[in-house]
């Protein structure tokens, strides 16, 4: 049950606006499979799940769940849901192999059949460009350290736009540019698989360069569709009250969050990050910061837990008190509301899109049931968590689950479940869990 602040009554989906959008999210690497099917062409992450130790259970996303074969029955179960909206991603290798050149009608035709059954059906289609599965050819010429992969992108966003631009409600350049730059090119432990700091902060700034120049070539190419970018946001709190602490969660507000950010908005890099990088710190071009500043039609906020920072010994997050995910992340939903009021009170941000939000759980299926509550809890409070920052002036506009079902979790292969309909990956069998069946009753109540 969801209650409303300070009320004793029933938080419901009438609550919210009629034009509010209610999703489920995936992506292509995650859960579509057939990586050498339809003429696609490897990405980087076919190729880092090759290396020795880098997936916890030595697999990759070569089957995942089959999406690419099972997409019709797929989308009847989005729509089973009573969601008006699904997020995906485009597998920009599937639709051009090498990231240049040819393009790849087999693959334009499988995203063709997929978006003609979500119109049939009702369903806004939200389209992300780029979420980490760069052709695997681009990364032999530089990948995202290179400036030229940057061209290469906005012909790729052009495309991509100009073929369902008119068919999708919104286009996402990037999902959680972060990701790409510290954990795939700092720390090496997602694809590409790269250990360099100063890599990393070009990666940023190349992504976050693209962004901005797929965006102007879009609206220059009059693309309808709501553009914007999504980014992995959280509150980092100091692990303690002394000054070194505190001043470490203000630098790595501004590593994480102000980075990506202020360039977006303001079109300026953080001043006390750009001291810290020293010779780190990327190579940029006159104009380069307007080009990233392009207005945006919505940022895509993905929340799942909040953050500490501490100058000493990590942050142990149990000390808190709160329950941990399978994935050891605090849940923390009131961190949601005090997110999306800091972006709503220190950004222009036009509208506020919840893009992903869920959790792990050690889940079962037992006799065609799969019972989990810390899961229905969990979306109980984050939804509840919108609501609180919508009450208090911040324009939400749309929630997405995460995920549509469990799938290839990255690093973690398949040992981590976030779905709200759990695979059988043997069997490759849909079964809805009690958050799917939550979920659904909430929106169609």
């Amino acid at each position: 049950m969801l209650m409303k602040t300070n009320e004793s009554m029933t938080l419901t989906r009438a609550d919210f606006p009629q034009d509010f959008v209610w999703g489920v999210a995936t992506s292509a690497y995650q859960i579509e499979g057939a990586v050498q099917e339809g003429g696609r062409g490897p990405s980087v992450w076919d190729v880092f799940c090759q290396k020795p130790g880098v997936i916890a259970d030595a697999s990759d996303g070569s089957r995942a769940c089959e999406h690419y074969q099972r997409w019709e029955s797929d989308v009847d179960l989005i729509a089973s849901l009573g969601v008006n909206a699904y997020r995906f991603s485009v597998s920009w290798p599937r639709v051009q192999p090498l990231g240049e050149g040819a393009w790849n009608e087999a693959g334009f035709a499988f995203y063709d059949r997929l978006l003609s059954r979500l119109e049939a059906l009702g369903i806004e289609a939200h389209l992300t460009l780029n979420h980490w599965d760069l052709p695997q050819a681009l990364q032999e010429k530089g990948g995202w350290e290179s400036r030229e992969t940057c061209e290469h992108f906005v012909r790729y966003a052009l495309e991509i736009s100009r073929r369902f631009g008119s068919r999708v409600k919104s286009l996402c350049t990037h999902n959680e540019p972060w990701v790409i730059a510290v954990l795939g090119h700092e720390h090496g432990v997602f694809a590409p698989g790269i250990k360099s700091r100063r890599a990393a902060i070009q990666v940023a700034h190349h992504l976050l360069l693209s962004h901005g120049m797929a965006l102007k070539a879009m609206r220059e190419a009059g693309v309808k569709a709501a553009l914007g970018i999504v980014l992995n946001l959280s509150p980092i709190y100091p692990a303690s009250s002394s000054a070194a602490d505190v001043a470490k969660a203000r630098l790595d507000d501004g590593l994480n969050a102000r980075w990506y950010l202020d360039p977006l908005f303001f079109g300026r890099y953080p001043a006390d990050v750009m001291a810290h990088l020293g010779n780190d710190a990327p190579v940029v071009q006159a104009a380069d910061m307007a080009m990233i500043a392009q207005p945006l039609d919505f940022l895509g906020v993905n929340y799942y837990t909040r953050n500490f920072a501490s100058s000493g010994n990590p942050w142990d997050v149990s000390s808190t008190g709160n329950q941990v995910t399978d994935m050891g992340w605090e849940v923390y939903p009131q961190g949601l509301t005090e997110l999306l009021c800091r972006l709503h009170a220190d950004y222009p941000v036009p509208s506020l899109w919840v893009t992903e939000n869920g959790a792990a759980f050690k889940d079962t299926e037992r006799d065609g049931v799969v019972d989990d509550p810390d899961r229905v809890a969990y979306l109980q409070r984050h939804i509840q968590a919108a609501w609180n920052a919508r009450e208090k002036g911040v324009p939400v506009g749309a929630y997405f689950a995460w995920s549509l079902m469990d799938n290839f979790e990255w690093a973690s292969g398949y040992a981590k479940r976030f779905g709200l309909v759990y695979v059988n990956y043997q069997t490759q069998q849909r079964t809805l869990k009690s958050s799917a069946h939550w979920y659904s009753g909430f929106l169609k109540a």
